[in-house]
């Protein structure tokens, strides 16, 4: 074929001005570097995998040989349930098929919610200890202190059906118990006064059923329904129940967050004394005659309105009528 003579000659393009490179090197050059570069990545994060996983108190050490093969930096473990376990001092049968199963899954759901867990366990420090000492009043058995962590995290929250506080309590049952319930005033959210009602509740119902797995399922479902339950079933004992989701699941959920408490290195959760929440020192202010403005009051108090709200939280308005002969203790920073 003839060319024009008056075109120019078309040239490879480098793409470095005096340089030699042409377009194919520019590429074969750039496949080298990333290729290198995902060989550097892959052998970084298998190596962080390991030591992820083989951290102490994380992962046990006899997982790591299950986990150097997977493509993820964190494993999902089965961890083994314990031999033996006990709820208030009665044997849970875990050699009944569906128990073990009850209590493996709780306890497995339980060790995955991770963050949700680790704010448990850091609140628990603070308030176990507190409850644990009005538990033992009423002669309550200490394996009672769980039920509000897993009735409410330790928050003071209310529910869809309107149970409020640690403890969640319906406000007919906190009156009945000896709460104190108006629009000033809410001692369902008050801790410690909730415990003590609480204690009045498992207290007449181990009276009752003389059993503390199915005193614990009553605090669910009610000791009516739990009594029905019974007479229905023909039964005696909480594990041979047939009962509904939520009520089936209590005691094991119980369980799960004790043994996760009482041992967490074991179910992976590391966490240093030092992160813990601890309970804080306070004075109680008593109170006689009604508060008109609970603001200028905690300031007045060498505080503010957030803490006095923060220790206080059974103070449901920013006033108190206090009524004649009727006393109030304010706590506040001490």
């Amino acid at each position: 074929m003839e060319t024009n003579s008056s075109q120019p000659t078309r040239r490879r393009r480098n793409f470095f001005p005096g340089g030699n490179i042409t377009t194919a090197d520019f590429i074969s050059v750039c496949t080298l570097v990333i290729l290198f570069g995902y060989i550097i990545y892959s052998q970084t994060r298998q190596n962080f995998s390991k030591e992820t996983i083989s951290d102490e108190g994380v992962i046990p050490t006899e997982y790591e040989e299950i986990t150097a093969s997977t493509t993820s930096p964190l494993a999902a473990i089965s961890f083994d349930l314990p031999k033996e376990i006990t709820f208030a001092g009665e044997s849970v049968p875990l050699a009944i098929p569906d128990v073990r199963e009850r209590l493996d899954k709780e306890l497995q759901i339980n060790c995955y919610l991770h963050s949700n867990t680790i704010f448990l366990i850091k609140r628990a420090n603070r308030w176990l200890p507190q409850m644990q000492a009005i538990l033992r009043k009423y002669n309550i058995p200490d394996d009672f202190k769980y039920l509000p962590l897993i009735e409410s995290n330790l928050l003071n929250v209310t529910s869809y059906r309107d149970a409020v506080g640690y403890w969640q309590i319906l406000e007919s049952s906190g009156k009945e118990l000896g709460l104190e319930i108006t629009n000033e005033v809410d001692e369902r959210f008050d801790p410690l006064k909730a415990t003590e009602a609480a204690c009045k509740y498992l207290k007449k119902a181990h009276n009752k059923f003389g059993d503390w797995a199915l005193v614990a399922a009553s605090y669910n479902r009610g000791m009516g329904g739990v009594e029905r339950a019974l007479d229905d079933q023909h039964v005696q004992s909480y594990y041979d129940l047939y009962l509904n989701d939520e009520t089936s699941r209590y005691v094991f959920r119980i369980l799960a967050i004790k043994e996760i408490i009482e041992h967490p290195a074991k179910y992976g959760f590391k966490i240093e004394a030092r992160h813990l929440y601890q309970q804080e020192p306070l004075r109680y202010v008593e109170v006689s005659e009604t508060v008109k403005d609970l603001i200028s009051f905690s300031l007045q108090q060498g505080a503010n309105y957030k803490l006095l709200k923060r220790h206080n939280p059974w103070l449901r308005e920013d006033r108190l009528t206090v009524k004649k002969g009727k006393r109030y203790k304010i706590a506040l920073p001490s």
